[in-house]
């Protein structure tokens, strides 16, 4: 990555250090860019859309199941739906091939998914989620790291959010899948709940084997670009500011300056934080609708609208971000939109339906928008290859605590008006936007420093330490 020197393929590759540079000249790498760019575009995220949204679909399935019989069929009552929720996710990370990895994973899940299909008892489908959740582990913070190897740091929100659209496709299809099935109701002596795991975990197992010959392997290693292309790509990753600061040695000072960052703890409770609402509104919206008065049918179908606007907000605010290399200011206004439907929420007393359900709206949107925003963020202010590999990898697991937290929280003794599960999503969110003005606050101070020379004397250290300080290093400046 940083640092590497361009081939003799970019001899003709302008230097933009320099000034001695034709108009033509530029404007012919200025098109070769973005020829790279669409090419990257079209190899790299694809395949990976579709295993996020097929790992999303079979996390959630779950609560499209519960409201077609899952819970009387299986005496899932006080909080035992809750603890079946309540799965380890993303916590092992192992360093093997994506392409045989990421497939691996996801072929794994498919058929436990499918297990939970022919599952009799409470204590079957909460080791079945156990598992689940283990073999799901490794893809999200996999997928972060890698395609971060690809991007500069100002396009990778946009991307990043459009990754994260694959949950909302999920979310709408999962409700329209389970709507179908629905009318699979004891086809082949199977309840419409048994289905919809059945049919998800298969679809799940065959993408997997197509994935093997679809995901990318590291950049060094891809088969889809020319020699001229890979030096370009390292040329363009170099320029963008993280030539100097690199982390390509894991020691005992590396490893400090890791684990003493406070930006890579503040991104983790971010994302901690606006992941709450979000999980919360995935698990509980098709049971929240149907206490809205809706049946179980028209509850699925009206899960659709809600994550077409969430992935529409996504994809507006993931595009305004990198235009204009900020991501502070949308993740607090995500809070706020999501702070107003709290609002109707938990005072939804005499209100309508139709009001309660425009609250579910903006609370899923306010939520949605941060995800994306929090994990983009982070990868652009660290550098080096320990740096990267750990920071996707700690900030997943440690956002991942908002699954635990929503699986828990939406009490049935407390329906339809759920305090507990509304007020603490709405604190959690706040936890994301205090975390977010904390450290925006950091990196803003920080760079004046920097720009005022005052980091100016780490560079007295030894030659070895300066080459892996990372984003430490006086000339690395941090995205706002």
């Amino acid at each position: 990555m940083g640092g590497m020197q361009p081939g003799k393929d970019l001899e003709k590759v302008p230097n933009p250090r320099k000034g001695s540079v034709s108009s033509e000249t530029n404007t012919v790498d200025v098109q070769v860019q973005r020829r790279l760019l669409r090419k990257l575009d079209r190899h790299v995220y694809p395949i990976l859309f579709v295993i996020h949204m097929m790992s999303f679909l079979d996390r959630v399935n779950i609560s499209n199941a519960r409201i077609q019989g899952l819970t009387a069929d299986l005496e899932l009552e006080g909080n035992r739906f809750n603890i079946a929720l309540f799965v380890p996710s993303n916590m092992i990370i192992r360093h093997v091939t994506p392409c045989w990895y990421l497939p691996g994973l996801m072929f794994s899940w498919g058929i436990i998914n499918m297990s939970m299909g022919f599952v009799h008892t409470y204590g079957g489908l909460v080791v079945l989620r156990f598992f689940l959740g283990a073999a799901e582990a490794g893809v999200f913070p996999g997928i972060i790291y890698l395609t971060s190897m690809y991007y500069k740091r100002h396009e990778f929100q946009i991307r990043m959010s459009f990754l994260f659209c694959s949950t909302q496709v999920a979310g709408a299809f999962g409700g329209l899948l389970a709507y179908a099935i629905a009318h699979l109701d004891g086809s082949l002596g199977y309840r419409a709940w048994r289905w919809i795991f059945i049919i998800e975990g298969a679809a799940t197992a065959v993408v997997a084997v197509i994935a093997v010959f679809l995901v990318v392997d590291w950049p060094e290693d891809c088969r889809f670009l020319t020699k001229a292309e890979k030096d370009l790509l390292k040329h363009r990753l170099a320029s963008d500011g993280t030539d100097c600061a690199r982390m390509d040695t894991l020691n005992k000072q590396a490893c400090k300056r890791i684990f003493s960052d406070a930006k890579i703890w503040l991104a983790s409770f971010i994302y901690m934080g606006v992941g709450v609402p979000g999980y919360s509104t995935t698990f509980f919206m098709p049971t929240i609708l149907l206490e809205f008065g809706y049946k179980a049918e028209q509850a699925q179908a009206r899960t659709i609208p809600v994550y077409v606007v969430s992935a529409a907000g996504m994809l507006i605010t993931g595009f305004l971000s990198d235009r204009y290399k900020h991501r502070y200011s949308f993740i607090v206004a995500g809070c706020f939109i999501a702070t107003i439907g709290f609002g109707i929420l938990l005072n939804q007393g005499t209100l309508s339906r139709d009001a309660k359900f425009a609250a579910i709206f903006l609370v899923s949107l306010g939520g949605h928008i941060g995800n994306p925003m929090a994990l983009a963020w982070l990868s652009n202010n660290v550098s080096g290859h320990w740096k990267r590999a750990f920071s996707s990898a700690f900030q997943v697991t440690l956002g991942n605590i908002a699954g635990i937290i929503a699986a828990n929280i939406f009490l049935s003794d407390e329906s339809p008006a759920y305090p507990t599960g509304y007020g603490t999503a709405f604190a959690m969110l706040w936890v994301a936007g205090l975390s977010a003005t904390a450290m925006f606050g950091f990196m803003l101070v920080e760079n004046r420093r920097r720009d005022a020379g005052k980091r100016d004397y780490r560079l007295s250290q030894p030659e070895e330490e300066i080459k892996n300080m990372g984003d430490d290093h006086p000339s690395f400046r941090f995205t706002l």
